[in-house]
């Protein structure tokens, strides 16, 4: 078996993506809390001094969107002009309309809202179902934003990144190779304060042990300056981080972003069904690793596709776990939505570190309770 290495991101709360996808989705968690039923699909765009919201929004509830868009600003940690960038002050743009009633047609009937492709995937090689890369990636980022706000690193500010290489001996993750960090802090910290300390009280704490070893390298603000961020060094928008929301490239991924849309979007739902059938795959034991690509028609209840890759390593065809995934799960937009309980203000909490691998109970769809339903189904 030949090595290879693999490299996936992961940003913080504070960055400006990041932070435009927590904006969209918790304009959609208020406004479920008053109506479950509600269609919901908003982007946001953050630049210097301002915050845009735009899209469809059809509901019986009334929010006061800007309202939310400045607390959630403020929570992730910009309260202060100093920062670049302040909540409470910048100026907050509102472009709403209601969904179309040609789309709503096919909706309101139970199909899908849009045509599209979906992924789904897991692998054994964590405790978390998770590729190795996102998901040290993911703990990085929200090691920063913890030490940040515990105080234990009163420098630091909200924006922030990171990247680590993982070098693969076959499926089998043997060593991180290489951690890239980028930190945004106050104007009076030195670099090897900043380098030093990063790594005593993120970095170390934070990885394996056993991945790492006196050959890997750390790469930590490597400009030597990060005193500008968030939006004023960035624009941020919904949905430009889609990888990181995911799989980390090691998955395909169908194009749809989920933030900022209510569950009746398959771009959302099914993905999430399509992460829970690949998990429970892997759970049950049938498979090492497993994606799964769900596609849909507009107006369409049922998925007009839904193909199974083990990459050689199922104990069961391919062909086979297709069938019994079909038999086994109710896959039409509806079904999806009802069986994961997706209609509830969770969604806020999605938007950062990861919409997978993650164990809050309010993540139904990553639950392994049909693992042995599934061992049944294939004779395992």
């Amino acid at each position: 078996m030949s090595d290879r290495l693999w490299t996936s991101e992961s940003v913080t709360e504070g960055h400006p993506d990041k932070m435009a996808d927590q904006v969209s989705d918790a304009v959609l968690d208020e406004i479920l809390k008053n109506d479950p039923d509600a269609r919901v699909a908003v982007e946001t765009l953050l630049t210097t001094g301002a915050a845009i919201v735009a899209g469809e929004v059809t509901t019986r509830a009334y929010v006061d969107m800007a309202d939310v868009v400045r607390k959630t600003l403020e929570a992730i940690g910009y309260s202060e002009s100093a920062h670049g960038f302040a909540g409470g002050t910048c100026g907050v743009l509102l472009a709403i309309q209601e969904q179309s009633r040609d789309i709503a047609l096919g909706v309101d009937d139970g199909g899908a809202g849009d045509q599209g492709m979906m992924f789904g995937y897991a692998t054994d090689e964590t405790e978390q179902m998770m590729p190795s890369p996102i998901l040290y990636a993911h703990h990085l980022t929200k090691a920063l934003a913890d030490v940040r706000k515990s105080g234990v690193l009163p420098w630091l500010r909200p924006d922030g990144k990171s990247q680590v290489s993982v070098r693969y001996h076959g499926d089998q993750p043997v060593h991180i190779d290489t951690v890239v960090i980028a930190c945004h802090h106050s104007p009076d910290v030195d670099c090897a304060t900043i380098r030093s300390e990063v790594m005593e009280s993120v970095v170390l704490p934070t990885l394996p042990a056993h991945l790492v070893d006196e050959t890997t390298e750390y790469l930590i603000n490597r400009t030597g300056r990060f005193e500008i961020g968030g939006p004023q060094a960035d624009t941020g928008l919904t949905g430009r981080k889609i990888i990181v929301d995911t799989y980390g490239g090691l998955a395909r991924h169908g194009g749809g972003c989920f933030s900022g849309k209510d569950p009746s979007k398959v771009d959302r739902s099914a993905a999430y069904m399509a992460r829970h059938m690949a998990k429970n795959i892997v759970a049950a034991g049938a498979a090492k690793r497993c994606e799964i690509q769900i596609s849909y028609c507009i107006g369409h209840a049922q998925p007009v596709s839904l193909v199974v890759e083990t990459f050689g390593t199922g104990r069961v065809d391919d062909g086979e776990i297709t069938r019994v995934l079909r038999e086994t799960f109710d896959l039409s937009p509806r079904g999806i939505v009802e069986y994961l309980d997706l209609r509830r203000p969770i969604y806020l909490k999605t938007a950062s570190y990861g919409h997978f691998g993650r164990s809050d109970p309010d993540f139904t769809w990553e639950r392994t309770h049909r693992a042995a339903d599934l061992q049944s189904a294939l004779g395992l």
